[in-house]
């Protein structure tokens, strides 16, 4: 990861822009740039994943324009390649450097072409004027608020507006700011025509996209890491990494010491793949006492990402503490695309794909959030194979009655597109889905609930859920959480449109804790 952060303020200082980036040192601890384009300022702070030389450090500029880029550009070399042979020069292996020749070339056209995650701010010398924007999904993050005098600020996370704003509002993915507008670029939601095909051909793409989605992110100059649940997602990711390398991948799990229900199946898919597997074990005090620096890392009040952030972040701090990796491979963004438990619910195909589309707007307020912020808040990067656009855009247009669960088996065409291949136990690939936090250990979500419980008489609930009109509390938990958020990030709860849950309109879904736990079909899931 890296700190991104542009004030477009002609005057502005940097002793200002310095401090506004202090609390995200950890995002970029190898390096920190400010530079004044004449017209502002544009800052940078560094973590070094590609292009490990100084040369590869940011902000870039060519010719007065400047960019900073927090994101990874996938296939950059041939891109690079195609603006040499038009003349263009580079001092470095960054992936990133090759913004500002594509902007020359192609202009805001640029953006549809990039596969990657990335957000990035752009400073235009001829036009004097900024440019930002955010890659389709939003994995990698970008908020923007006002000064008081009007001046947009962008930055990476909300903790380096607190200062600058008294409104932060979250970029919206897939779109870029140019003169005071936001125009759409890319609408992963949107599907251009519905796939027909029959499910073994369906199968077989996804099987195939999936796999080229990892191989891409296998490129790094930095050593790599894999976080396994021993889930379908994360299993996935890490069998087909381990196939494509000739030396075992370093593969970690997290669970609580009384009741981890992940740490027997990861260590099963482990042995299988003969990864070098490491077990972090935590207890009620460290879950407890990560509370509060969860929140402040992650600027949520959500109740299911905080709950599943506690363990990410633990097992993060320990891969920091006790490797030398600096990117982590991650599960995310399956369970919007080929659905969770609840929506086994779904009335009917088209409620199903309304869903998905919904789940995929808000991704970046929620589980991608949680694994950009645990991830970098201990200076590693998150790359997430699910999230891989053109895997992205073909699930989406698969027709959703065949991703529905009719087959007595949820994500049923992802398990089948990986069957024949024989890389996971059979029983791992046709296991059903944990929630993470419950995986993690059901007393992580119990342990919590109980603490919460503790803060607060009734009466003092009561009176506390009313000061809040936005986004209410309704439980000691969620108001916990609301208190400790609104410490760090006052008044600004309308960075997240609303707590995660199930769809209530649906039968079945009719719950008031976002956990599958307490969801009709949840069966063995948790065992």
């Amino acid at each position: 990861m890296c700190t991104i952060i542009g004030y477009t303020k002609k005057d502005a200082s940097k002793t200002i822009l310095h401090e506004a980036l202090r609390p995200t040192t950890s995002r970029g601890p190898d390096d920190e740039r400010i530079v004044d384009t004449g017209n502002g300022l544009l800052g940078f702070q560094r973590l070094s994943i590609m292009g490990l030389t100084p040369e590869g450090m940011q902000p870039f500029e060519r010719k007065g324009n400047y960019v900073v880029c927090n994101g990874e550009i996938y296939g950059f070399k041939p891109v690079r390649d195609d603006l040499m042979q038009k003349g263009y020069t580079f001092l470095s292996d960054s992936d990133c450097e090759v913004l500002l020749p594509m902007y020359e070339q192609y202009g805001l056209d640029m953006f549809k072409m990039l596969d990657a995650e990335f957000a990035c701010i752009l400073y235009d010398k001829t036009l004097n004027t900024y440019i930002a924007a955010r890659d389709p999904i939003g994995i990698r993050p970008l908020y923007y608020g006002y000064d008081k005098e009007g001046n947009i600020i962008f930055a990476s996370e909300p903790k380096n507006l607190v200062s600058l704003t008294d409104k932060i509002i979250p970029f919206p993915p897939g779109h870029y700011y140019i003169n005071g507008e936001f125009i759409c670029y890319r609408n992963m939601s949107e599907v251009k025509e519905v796939i027909e095909d029959d499910v073994e051909t369906i199968c077989k793409n996804i099987h195939d996209k999936l796999i080229n989605g990892v191989k891409k992110r296998m490129d790094a100059d930095a050593p790599v890491g894999f976080l396994l649940s021993g889930g379908l997602d994360s299993s996935l990711v890490c069998a087909i990494s381990q196939s494509l390398v000739d030396k075992p991948i370093e593969t970690y799990a997290i669970g609580m010491s009384q009741d981890a229900i992940d740490l027997k199946y990861a260590k099963q898919v482990a042995d299988y793949i003969h990864s070098n597997h490491h077990e972090i074990i935590i207890t009620r005090k460290d879950v407890i006492e990560a509370i509060e620096p969860v929140i402040k890392a992650l600027a949520t009040y959500d109740i299911t990402t905080i709950r599943a952030s506690i363990g990410m972040y633990l097992i993060c701090k320990a891969i920091h503490e006790q490797s030398d990796i600096r990117v982590l491979m991650t599960g995310e963004i399956s369970d919007e695309l080929f659905g969770y438990k609840y929506t086994d619910f779904a009335p009917n195909a088209n409620a199903f794909q309304k869903e998905a589309e919904k789940r995929i707007r808000e991704l970046h307020m929620y589980d991608v959030l949680r694994a950009d912020r645990c991830i970098s808040v201990h200076s590693l990067e998150a790359r997430v194979p699910f999230g891989d656009l053109d895997f992205v855009e073909y699930v989406m247009a698969i027709h959703p009655e065949k991703k529905m669960n009719v087959y007595n088996k949820g994500k049923y065409l992802l398990r089948h597109a990986f069957e024949s291949d024989e890389i996971l136990p059979y029983s791992i690939l046709m296991r059903e889905k944990a929630a993470f936090s419950d995986a993690v250990g059901h007393s992580l979500a119990d342990e919590i609930k109980a603490y919460a419980d503790k803060q607060y008489s009734d009466e003092e609930f009561e009176k506390g859920c009313e000061m809040y009109t936005f986004s209410k509390p309704f439980t000691k938990e969620s108001l916990l959480f609301r208190d400790i958020f609104e410490k760090y990030y006052p008044g600004q709860a309308e960075m997240v449109v609303d707590f995660w849950m199930p769809n209530k309109e649906w039968d079945g879904c009719n719950v008031n804790d976002p956990s599958a736990r307490y969801l009709s079909n949840y069966g063995d899931s948790g065992k």
